[in-house]
């Protein structure tokens, strides 16, 4: 089974841990990560779900292109590949149409 610590490079180990939340429940990170490759790495793959088929969506281009990892940051929406985690940080699926929450 694959846990946080085996999808990290072993460069990010030594980095300090730091714990944010992702839809109330706790998930750690090391600092200098992006919000999407910390969820990646602890087993997230979905971020939302898709307006019409409601099929679930995540990480794609990792680069800011496509908006797939359109996620709540402390109630702003931002592009979790484009965003580095901060310890305390409470990050949560965008609401509406297409989503879970």
């Amino acid at each position: 089974m694959l846990n946080a610590e085996t999808m990290r490079i072993d460069k990010a180990d030594r980095a300090a841990t730091v714990w944010f939340f992702f839809d109330g429940q706790p998930a750690s990170a090391r600092v200098g990560e992006s919000v999407a490759a910390a969820l990646f790495a602890s087993g997230m793959k979905t971020l939302r779900t898709s307006p019409r088929e409601c099929a679930p969506r995540g990480m794609f281009c990792l680069m800011g292109s496509c908006q797939e990892c359109l996620v709540m940051v402390d109630g702003r929406r931002v592009l979790a590949c484009r965003t580095a985690v901060a310890d305390g940080m409470h990050v949560e699926k965008v609401p509406g149409a297409g989503s879970d929450a």
